[in-house]
């Protein structure tokens, strides 16, 4: 998957937004700006951190499954994150479900006062 094509994909989430919090890191965001929590780590788009499950355990199986591709996200890979990397051998289908998970799974961290914008 091109950088462009998962930038394109994550732009399109409801909510979604694109933000650099530290100097050429980019991130996507979900929910109003002041509350916004990031689903994906964008970096430079060639490889990506999402929360790809809900404990480590879950997510380790990108990293059984994908042993050159997918690694333990830094700092905050005990809570479930993990860096895979586009156009290696993870399927561009399978890379959007990682990205779709990382989506819902924060969004439902928001309080649903801050989802609003899912019925719009």
């Amino acid at each position: 998957m091109t950088p462009e094509a998962l930038h394109a994909y994550c732009s399109a989430k409801p909510g979604a937004w694109e933000d650099e919090p530290w100097e050429g890191d980019v991130v996507f965001k979900v929910g109003p700006r002041e509350r916004a929590k990031i689903f994906v780590f964008y970096g430079n788009g060639r490889s990506i951190g999402v929360k790809a499950a809900k404990s480590r355990d879950e997510a380790d199986e990108w990293l059984l499954r994908y042993p050159d591709d997918a690694r333990v996200s830094p700092y905050i890979g005990r809570s479930g994150w993990n860096v895979l990397n586009a156009g290696g051998g993870i399927p561009d289908d399978e890379l959007r479900e990682a990205i779709d998970t990382s989506y819902e799974l924060v969004l439902a961290t928001l309080p649903k006062k801050l989802r609003d914008f899912e019925a719009t």
